[in-house]
C-alpha cells in the first residue's frame, strides 16, 4: 500500500573501500534516519540511470559513491539523463566543484581567491612560487588517485596540456587541514587533523567569523541551491586559508566522529533540505 510520503532513490556504493573512512556505515546510519520521512530506495551508482525512470521516485539523493572516475561513463549518462528529463538531483548537477572535475582550481587561482596556486601548462609553471617539492595530480582525479610529488626540475618533463590533463601545485608545508560541512548554503559544523600526514584523523574544529568568511567565499561562488558540500582547507605557514577542494558531488561526512546533537542538528538540516527541493506539498510524481 503506498504511503503518500516522498519517494528517494539513494545512491550509495556500500561496498566501496576507503583509506580511513567507512562509507557503508555512514550511509546505513544516514538512511535509517531519513526513513523517518521518507520511502528509501538503495542502489548503486552503476544503476542509477536506469532506476530513476522507474515510476514512484521523487528525487534521486547521490552519497557515499565512490570517485566517479571508476564508473565515468555510467556517471555521465546518469547526468546527461536526469538534466534531460528534470530529475530532482540532490546534490544540484550544476556544481562547479569536483562535479566537473579540477578546473575550478584553474579558475580560483585565476580569479584571485585563496586557493593553493594551479597552474596546467608548460608555459605558466614559471607562475607558481618556489617549492622544494609539487604536487601534480589528474584533472579529473580523486581520492588521492594519481597524485605524485616531484621536484621542480622534474616539472618540465611532464605531459602537461596532453589528454585530460594534470595540474600542477606547489608543496604548502601547511599546519594542518580543515573542513567545513555545508547543507544548502548553511554551515553545519567543522573538522580538522592536526596531523598532515594523518588525512582522515579528524577532530572537532571551532571555527573563526574569519575562517567561515574564507569558507562562505566558496560555496557563493559555487551558486549550488540544493545539496551538501564539503570546503577542504589547510593552514599556511602565515596563518591564512587557502582551499584544498570543493567537494560537491560525494563528501564525506565523518558523521561518526560527531557528538549526538550535531549529528542529529545535521540530519535535521539534511531532511529540511529534501523537503525543500520536493516543496511543501511533495513532488508529482512520474
Amino acid at each position: 500500500m503506498a504511503s503518500g510520503r516522498p519517494r528517494l532513490l539513494f545512491v550509495t556504493d556500500l561496498a566501496y573501500q576507503a583509506a580511513g573512512r567507512r562509507y557503508c556505515d555512514e550511509d546505513i546510519f544516514l538512511t535509517s534516519r531519513l526513513r523517518e520521512d521518507f520511502d528509501l530506495a538503495l542502489c548503486h551508482p552503476l544503476d542509477a540511470a536506469a532506476l530513476m525512470d522507474s515510476p514512484g521516485f521523487d528525487a534521486v539523493v547521490v552519497r557515499n559513491s565512490g570517485p566517479v572516475l571508476h564508473h565515468q561513463a555510467a556517471y555521465d549518462d546518469f547526468r546527461e539523463r536526469a538534466v534531460e528529463r528534470g530529475v530532482r538531483v540532490f546534490t544540484q548537477l550544476t556544481g562547479k566543484g569536483d562535479q566537473a572535475g579540477k578546473q575550478y582550481l584553474l579558475d580560483l587561482t585565476a580569479q584571485g581567491f585563496p586557493v593553493i596556486p594551479t597552474v596546467d601548462r608548460p608555459e605558466d609553471l614559471g607562475l607558481l612560487p618556489e617549492a622544494a617539492e609539487y604536487v601534480v595530480k589528474p584533472r579529473l582525479g580523486a581520492d588521492s588517485i594519481g597524485l605524485e610529488f616531484v621536484p621542480r626540475d622534474r616539472l618540465r618533463t611532464l605531459a602537461l596540456g596532453e589528454g585530460p590533463g594534470m595540474l600542477v601545485q606547489p608543496r604548502i608545508d601547511f599546519r594542518y587541514e580543515v573542513s567545513f560541512y555545508y547543507v544548502d548554503h548553511t554551515f553545519q559544523y567543522a573538522l580538522y587533523a592536526p596531523r598532515p600526514d594523518r588525512r582522515w584523523h579528524l577532530e572537532r574544529y571551532e571555527p573563526t567569523p574569519a575562517d567561515l568568511e574564507f569558507a562562505g567565499r566558496f560555496i557563493d561562488w559555487n551558486d549550488i541551491d540544493h545539496g551538501i558540500q564539503r570546503v577542504d582547507a589547510c593552514r599556511a605557514p602565515d596563518g591564512g586559508l587557502l582551499l584544498v577542494e570543493l567537494e560537491d558531488l560525494n563528501p564525506y561526512l565523518s558523521l561518526d566522529l560527531l557528538d549526538d546533537g550535531t549529528r542529529d542538528s545535521f540530519v535535521a538540516s539534511l531532511t529540511a533540505a529534501l523537503h525543500r527541493l520536493l516543496g511543501d506539498s511533495g513532488a508529482v510524481r512520474r
